[in-house]
């Protein structure tokens, strides 16, 4: 407590250097907040980086500068969108799995496809292995059924550009949404 009072007299017997500090700090949060925002548009096609908890971050670091009033209950219902898509982005591939004809083991295949994709150092890793995991899944299933099998490896497919799609939506709202901040508080940062 006597810190911050001493920091506040010097504060105010230097008012100029204060308020350089507080606009530099404000900036460079600011491109931090930006570089997130960005990373997490990047992000919705890239399986390494969740797209919309990144795109959030960006959105969390915007409202810790001291021009952008907190606004708790934004930050946590977009929090959680962000933390839902994340969840469905492993579940929507699964599911269009099974509504082109797959069995649980096309479905266990194309979540295990999906987790070795996402580690494998192959281009489009993620795309392959749900994919194939779901082929794989149906084939150890019904070895005669191939048809069956090319199907559910379809849909698994169709279900992982829907996720992507949605991730990249959400992150292009959120991104929407800094930049609508930025513009409301623009006399102030710039």
């Amino acid at each position: 407590h006597t810190a911050y009072r001493r920091q506040r007299q010097m504060c105010i017997r230097d008012r100029y250097f204060c308020l350089t500090i507080k606009f530099t700090m404000d900036i460079f949060l600011l491109t931090i907040g930006f570089l997130c925002v960005m990373l997490g548009l990047i992000g919705s096609f890239l399986p390494v980086l969740p797209g919309p908890l990144t795109s959030w971050l960006g959105l969390l670091i915007l409202y810790f500068t001291s021009i952008v009033p907190m606004n708790y209950t934004f930050l946590g219902i977009t929090l959680a969108i962000a933390i839902l898509i994340w969840i469905l982005d492993y579940i929507i591939p699964a599911i269009g799995t099974k509504r082109f004809g797959g069995s649980k083991y096309g479905v266990y295949g194309t979540t295990i496809g999906l987790l070795i994709g996402l580690f494998s150092p192959i281009p489009f890793g993620i795309l392959i292995g749900a994919f194939l995991g779901a082929f794989i899944g149906e084939i150890l299933h019904d070895k005669t059924n191939t048809k069956r099998a090319f199907n559910a490896s379809i849909g698994s497919l169709l279900g992982l550009i829907t996720s992507t799609t949605i991730k990249f939506s959400v992150a292009l709202v959120y991104a929407f949404l800094f930049f609508v901040k930025i513009w409301e508080y623009n006399g102030e940062f710039f």
